[in-house]
């Protein structure tokens, strides 16, 4: 532990934490801003060092580990309140260190109006985590699909796309192109293959434990009542917002999830662009990927709450502004289900479904 800087600790209002591997570095102010707290310590030394402080806000950005500091901070007093990094930069001046970074954290913290990240829970954590290692296996998977396609085209072999079609002409291809695939190379596509296989079991064993997990979480079994919403997207959500007390109304969920228009106006002229695609990237494809499937099937509209409202977006919008509309309301909805603890309600549009029939 070592400190560069100290003044009246018993004035400190808020100390900024720059979280690293093994070293923090603690800045603190005092009411009238001025600073009273310069410390670098060891990340084992953090409650023994924090024990000797008045209790007061304490800010740190958004980065692994920042939960768990959290907890044990709250357990002890504090009040936490992890910034997303975006917000902190503003406040960052001079050239970039730990402790400039630690007092642009402190500087933000004060702000009574800036949005925070809600504190997960272990449960959250451990959920967003089998979300990732899925997220980690399918990309795996899809990167060797595409190198054994890649290697066959390189024998002059082309497959239709879709994964079914390879795998079901996978074994026909060696044995009938043999002549014009080398041993050397038969050897390599096998093992390639053989890693495809092994992808596959852990992918479905990860994604057999999240359904688990979706039918013995409630918030998760009420989010899977909504049209097009299953065990994926109702964990992710889940984990991600718990039950979404940091939003004040859905629109501001769907912000987050970046799935509202770019707004660059000015001069009272409002203009809108692309949607923003700023927040959680991940939620962001899920949504997006329900409301494609729903789209695709549009004998069931009638029978959805929006139906009608569906049935006139997809007449005047195009097919992919249409989709995107939907995923705002499928967010929108799933954010207002989790934070009242209700279910979605179907409301059956009897007319159209006479006419769908």
């Amino acid at each position: 532990m070592r400190v560069k800087k100290a003044g009246h600790l018993e004035d400190l209002a808020v100390v900024g934490i720059d979280i690293g591997k093994d070293t923090f570095h603690l800045v603190g102010f005092d009411c009238g801003g001025q600073l009273v707290l310069r410390q670098q310590i060891r990340r084992q030394a953090l409650p023994a060092v924090f024990d000797g402080l008045p209790r007061c806000i304490v800010g740190m950005e958004a980065c692994l580990s920042a939960h768990v500091v959290s907890r044990t901070l709250r357990a002890m007093g504090f009040e936490p309140r992890i910034i997303p990094a975006i917000y902190v930069k503003p406040f960052n001046k001079g050239q970039k260190n730990d402790y400039n970074d630690a007092e642009a954290i402190a500087e933000a913290a004060l702000r009574p109006n800036l949005r925070t990240v809600s504190e997960k829970s272990q449960d959250q954590l451990d959920l967003q985590a089998l979300h990732r290692v899925r997220a980690r296996l399918v990309s795996r998977r899809t990167a060797t699909i595409n190198q054994i396609r890649a290697f066959l085209i390189e024998q002059g072999i082309t497959v239709r796309p879709g994964l079914r079609a390879l795998d079901n002409s996978f074994d026909n291809i060696l044995e009938q192109r043999h002549h014009e695939i080398s041993p050397r190379m038969r050897a390599i596509l096998i093992g390639l293959r053989d890693d495809w296989r092994w992808l596959d079991g852990r992918i479905e064993g990860v994604s057999a434990e999240i359904v688990e997990v979706s039918k013995a979480e409630e918030n998760c079994a009420n989010v899977m009542t909504i049209p097009g919403i299953g065990p994926m997207i109702s964990t992710a959500l889940v984990a991600a917002i718990g039950k979404g007390e940091a939003f004040d109304r859905g629109r501001d969920f769907a912000a987050w999830v970046g799935l509202v228009p770019r707004q660059f106006s000015t001069g009272g002229r409002t203009v809108l662009g692309r949607i923003t695609k700023r927040g959680s990237r991940y939620l962001r494809m899920l949504f997006v990927q329900a409301a494609k499937v729903i789209m695709m099937r549009p004998h069931r509209w009638p029978v959805f709450s929006f139906g009608a409202w569906l049935t006139d977006a997809a007449a005047r919008l195009p097919h992919n502004k249409a989709a995107i509309a939907l995923a705002n309301k499928l967010a929108r909805t799933a954010w207002s289900i989790l934070r009242h603890g209700t279910r979605f309600d179907v409301i059956e549009d009897r007319d159209m479904a006479a006419e769908a029939i």
